[in-house]
């Protein structure tokens, strides 16, 4: 099902993924993300760093609902953005290691080939979320480093 204004959507009992241009957002829906993501990247993970980085204008937002919460996100940039290639950032699933994190990705992926016609993904993970990324079909090039004080490593996704 497919709401007014987005992009496209898919949907599990209780979870509604819709992919919206940062025009078709709502102020609430804006506020909602933001808040989402700051709680988590900034709050939760005791990371102050400038969360707001002047991109969201450009991206593909990603959202997951269950009814009017918002449970589950990312967005996607396109290319020369942020990176080379299209990019897949702020990956959030409030409830872990409930198949979540892995349907809002997918989603992602499949936003990424519909709205770009990308043969390859980057990401930067977080160091201890790599093989949630592997398992998705992400590989690991580079080593190690530090991104706000948070090991990550760069990652792509090359797409047959």
């Amino acid at each position: 099902m497919t709401r007014p204004g987005s992009t496209g959507s898919d949907k599990e009992p209780d979870v509604e993924i819709t992919v919206k241009s940062f025009e078709e957002l709502t102020k609430a829906e804006l506020y909602a993300l933001l808040r989402l993501r700051e709680s988590v990247f900034v709050v939760e993970q005791s990371c102050p760093y400038q969360e707001l980085d002047g991109r969201d204008d450009r991206a593909y937002h990603v959202i997951g609902r269950e009814g009017e919460e918002m449970v589950a996100y990312l967005r996607i940039l396109d290319r020369g953005a942020e990176h080379e290639e299209v990019a897949i950032g702020r990956v959030i699933a409030l409830r872990r290691r409930q198949g979540l994190g892995s349907r809002i990705l997918q989603a992602g992926i499949r936003a990424v080939q519909e709205k770009f016609g990308a043969r390859r993904i980057y990401l930067e993970a977080q160091a201890y979320a790599r093989a949630f990324y592997e398992r998705q079909g992400f590989r690991q090039i580079s080593p190690e480093f530090l991104l706000d004080g948070i090991p990550h490593v760069a990652m792509i996704l090359e797409i047959p």
